[in-house]
């Protein structure tokens, strides 16, 4: 379990989060949601150790982040940025190997183990037939789904995702939803995802999180958060609400103003 209590982050002397409490359970899935600026890829950065505190904590499993190791860190929680280098010579293979050093191989040293985590993380992305296809030779959807491919063969039993269906056409946007989900479920992982979409959201998250100038403004199920008060007042626009006709969810459409 990932508990995050009261954290406060700090650029200079600006407050980008302060006081946000979240706990992230086995098997759980919170999608992130706010406006540009709101603080959620800090966040998101504060949660793997990258950014350093100002005040509150962060426990995994009862021991504090700030105690652990990089490498302990990086075996237990697997980050999809919202940037990545990805632009260079290198295999589509190798580089999703490079996810398993926390485990002692990739590098040239990769294990049988470590392939097959890799090669399966690749077939579930959408990826297979693309190991020996370079890295800058892909799109941006395909850096996209490689990436998220090296967080999944790290087997983390924590995923952070950074706007990880940027650049992905509607099918593989789902693809990563329901791969994240299903992974949660069998095998008691969880992730923190952020996303604009948030009929995305409202399908695959158990928990949606409103940040807003860095605060929480509203936190629970997708039927609690996503109402027409929450959304313009986090996002500044009108919205409908109905249900999803497939799935019962609640749905949200733009309303957009007369020019």
């Amino acid at each position: 379990m990932l508990e995050i209590r009261d954290i406060t982050v700090k650029y200079g002397e600006y407050e980008v989060l302060l006081d946000v409490s979240l706990r992230l359970s086995g098997g759980e899935v919170i999608a992130l949601l706010g406006a540009n600026g709101a603080g959620k890829t800090t966040l998101i950065r504060s949660l793997n150790g990258t950014l350093p505190l100002a005040g509150g904590g962060i426990e995994l499993d009862g021991r504090g982040l700030d105690s652990m190791s990089r490498g302990e860190i990086a075996a237990n929680i697997a980050v999809v940025a919202q940037e990545n280098e990805t632009r260079f010579p290198v295999s589509v293979l190798q580089f999703v190997l490079s996810g398993r050093f926390v485990h002692g191989g990739a590098c040239g040293w990769e294990s049988r183990d470590d392939l097959q985590f890799a090669e399966k993380a690749l077939a579930e992305c959408d990826l297979a037939g693309y190991e020996t296809r370079l890295m800058n030779h892909l799109s941006g959807g395909e850096r996209q789904r490689v990436v998220l491919a090296r967080a999944i063969a790290t087997n983390a039993r924590i995923l952070l995702l950074d706007e990880p269906t940027a650049n992905l056409d509607l099918a593989h946007q789902a693809m990563m939803f329901k791969l994240v989900r299903k992974r949660c479920l069998e095998s008691a992982a969880s992730a923190i995802v952020i996303t604009h979409d948030l009929n995305l959201a409202a399908e695959f998250a158990d928990e949606i999180v409103m940040l807003k100038n860095g605060r929480i403004v509203a936190k629970g199920t997708p039927a609690e958060v996503l109402t027409t008060e929450n959304v313009e007042k986090v996002f500044g626009v009108r919205v409908l609400l109905d249900r999803n006709p497939a799935s019962g969810n609640v749905r949200v459409t733009n309303v957009f103003e007369e020019f």
